[in-house]
């Protein structure tokens, strides 16, 4: 197994746990919050699935396929084409609302595949490369997919933690 694909492994890991998390869900339970403060579960996959997709995006210096493929005009959610759900408050979270799990799923998988594609043509040198300066260490690629799949994994292991809450109490 070489490093491109051990991480398709673990993408592939992400998609699994998302899909567990999130399919057969009604929009209320999507929507559903715990306390009235906490993140919800169309709010966790929403985010995490923004986060991927703009990182990845943005070290295979391409467009997001949340503006590219029409998902942002799809989800219609009140905020700008480059809000990745990075500091959002309470609010924010509760302006997250989806229709169904389709919706969800959709834009989730689109970002899956390209993330995979993009991943299957690295060889172990480009990982090397560096993505971002402005830490100390510079982060470089296989850094920075290490933490996609680290940030993704926990977000949608919340997302599974509250699905078992909202459906078993």
């Amino acid at each position: 197994m070489n490093s491109a694909d051990l991480l398709v492994d673990a993408f592939t890991r992400v998609r699994e746990t998302v899909h567990e998390a999130v399919e057969g869900l009604t929009a209320d339970e999507l929507a559903t919050r715990l306390d009235g403060r906490s993140n919800t579960i169309g709010w966790l996959v929403w985010h995490l699935t923004r986060i991927q997709d703009d990182h990845i995006a943005d070290v295979a210096e391409r467009e997001q396929i949340w503006t590219g493929e029409g998902w942002y005009d799809r989800f219609a959610l009140p905020f700008a084409a480059e809000d990745t759900g990075y500091g959002h408050r309470a609010r924010d979270v509760a302006a997250v609302r989806v229709d169904s799990p389709d919706l969800l799923l959709g834009y989730y998988d689109a970002v899956h595949e390209g993330t995979v594609d993009y991943v299957r043509g690295l060889d172990d040198d480009a990982l090397d490369r560096v993505v971002d300066e402005a830490w100390t260490p510079p982060v470089t690629l296989g850094v920075r997919l290490v933490s996609v799949v680290s940030d993704d994994l926990q977000h949608a292991g919340q997302a599974a933690y509250v699905r078992g809450l909202v459906r078993h109490g």
